[in-house]
């Protein structure tokens, strides 16, 4: 596994002396640890089921733009009540694609604009909360971004429509990678909602390897949304990392309908008192296609909340990793956790791996967990049946209802019908 690190070093070489010396010396320690974790392999707990040795024996070059492919795949992006749009294509920033905001008290930029007009602010946050001690896949990001997006929202702005985030993978005649990064600032007593989205082109073998940083000050109000739709011959690793303030909210809804392989960490801190976190979640797999979501809730400070309810889908050979922890430290008294995860399996040849778990250290909370596996209903299936359905279309409607259940929980109604369109069109060919 070592001499497969090698091969990406000349990539991580490029990028160690750029931008200034403070994200220099972020890019150069996670170069070195990048270089002393190497790929992670199923030895490690964390990837016992997800083998990334196709990733680790690829030969990526960096990613360069093919813009008539990106146009095409704006044709196919979810159009909705946005008030700003950013546009990263090969995880590079532009301008010309994207949509800046009219709003006052927003400020969203591409990442190497914000180095330059935020320095401290930047400096002061990026590349903090998203540790890559342990992460192989964060280190290789941290080193290796090109660009990415920042969106700063002010103290008390409530923001009229969501920021759309688009990411756009081209691909090329070789595979390659791109490393987006993200960084949302939400300030005091803000509230707005941000939209991540992944596409690419069916044919093309790629890595986009992502990281996004969220930090909710103080009584702060964020939804995020991700959305996941890369081809399906293409891999995708990302991690997403919040910090919650006092009494702030955070809430992810994260869908994952593409990739060969993906990998998504989820990692949610409750550092301020009062805070509230809410992790909703729905992959669907087919074919032979892998999906493994790993997510953490930790709470650190007393008298805080989460609610966490993740479903899958699996069908064809697909295999489906679920693991999801609910950490308590000793000075998180009041604690209220609940974590859900559900399954439905579709064919014989189908796998899903589960493990929800909790780990408490404080003695005075009320925490629970779970999580089933089943398959549809004969009876619910005759039923539909008897009403004039065939088969594929009353096996397409139960597995819609399944799902549904997650995404009627989107606050942003455009974006609901999107994805149930979405749904739908994958259910059909399960």
């Amino acid at each position: 596994m070592k001499s497969s690190t090698t091969v990406q070093v000349p990539e991580l070489v490029a990028k160690l002396g750029e931008g200034p010396d403070w994200l220099a010396e972020r890019r150069q320690a996670a170069f070195e640890r990048f270089r002393a974790l190497g790929f992670p392999t199923t030895r490690d707990e964390a990837w016992r089921y997800t083998n990334v040795s196709p990733i680790a024996r690829t030969h990526f070059r960096s990613a360069e733009p093919d813009w008539a492919r990106a146009v095409s795949l704006l044709e196919r992006a979810w159009v909705g009540e946005s008030a700003v749009r950013l546009v990263l294509v090969d995880g590079r920033y532009v301008e010309s694609l994207s949509r800046m905001p009219q709003q006052s008290g927003v400020r969203a930029m591409s990442l190497q604009r914000a180095i330059e007009q935020n320095p401290e602010l930047v400096r002061a946050e990026l590349a903090r909360l998203a540790v890559f001690d342990n992460h192989a896949f964060t280190a290789w990001n941290t080193a290796c971004f090109a660009d990415g997006a920042v969106v700063i929202v002010e103290p008390g702005r409530v923001l009229d429509g969501a920021v759309h985030i688009l990411h756009l993978s081209t691909g090329g005649s070789e595979p390659v990678v791109s490393h987006p990064r993200v960084l949302v600032l939400a300030g005091r007593q803000s509230q707005f909602a941000v939209v991540e989205e992944y596409l690419g082109p069916d044919g093309q073998v790629y890595l986009a390897n992502a990281v996004t940083e969220i930090v909710c000050a103080d009584g702060a109000v964020v939804e995020h949304y991700k959305l996941e739709r890369e081809a399906q011959q293409a891999y995708h690793v990302a991690a997403i990392w919040a910090r919650l303030g006092r009494d702030s909210q955070f809430t992810s809804h994260l869908v994952g309908l593409g990739s060969a392989l993906s990998r998504h960490d989820v990692v949610v801190i409750l550092a301020g008192p009062g805070s509230e976190a809410v992790l909703n979640g729905l992959y669907l797999v087919d074919g032979q296609r892998h999906a493994d979501y790993q997510t953490l809730l930790h709470h650190v400070a007393p008298h805080c909340q989460s609610r966490e309810d993740y479903k899958g889908i699996l069908a064809g050979a697909g295999t489906g990793v679920f693991n999801g922890k609910i950490r308590v430290e000793p000075a998180a008294q009041k604690t209220d956790a609940i974590q859900h995860n559900k399954n439905l399996l579709l064919s014989r040849e189908a796998t899903i791996n589960t493990k929800p778990q909790l780990e408490i250290y404080a003695d005075d909370v009320r925490c629970t967990h779970g999580a089933t596996v089943g398959q549809l209903e004969e009876e619910q299936l005759f039923y539909l049946q008897s009403r004039g359905m065939s088969a594929e279309e009353a096996k397409a409607a139960l597995v819609v209802a399944f799902a549904g259940e997650v995404v009627e929980r989107f606050r942003l109604a455009p974006l609901r019908a999107a994805v149930k369109g979405y749904i739908g069109e994958v259910a059909r060919t399960l």
